[in-house]
């Protein structure tokens, strides 16, 4: 029992880092692709704080929502590969993953 316990608690370390490893690269990616994206739409430099009152409100909300979007979504596209690794790797989902019923 103890054994089982100790490789769970290995398992649950190594999924911890490639979460987080595969959430700050998904990051990085995101970020870039947003602000050539934003440069390339709009001709300019995206808001580097939109709650500055000198940014258009059009341009802060735009910004601010494409932002989230684009992160939430990246992350989640990254820890997805990241788990279907992981399961191919050991046979079995992530600790901190559980089967949502489907």
């Amino acid at each position: 029992m103890g054994k089982k316990k100790a490789a769970g608690s290995k398992n649950s370390k190594m999924w911890s880092v490639m979460a987080l490893g595969s959430g700050l690269a998904a990051a990085r990616v995101t970020n870039v692709a947003l602000n050539k994206f934003w440069q390339t739409s709009t001709k300019r430099k995206p808001p580097t704080n939109p709650a500055d009152p000198d940014v258009q409100l059009w341009e802060a909300v735009a910004w601010s929502a494409m932002t989230g979007a684009a992160m939430a979504l990246g992350k989640m596209l990254a820890q997805r590969r990241a788990a279907t690794y992981y399961v191919k790797s050991t046979g079995q989902l992530p600790p901190q993953l559980a089967k949502d019923g489907r």
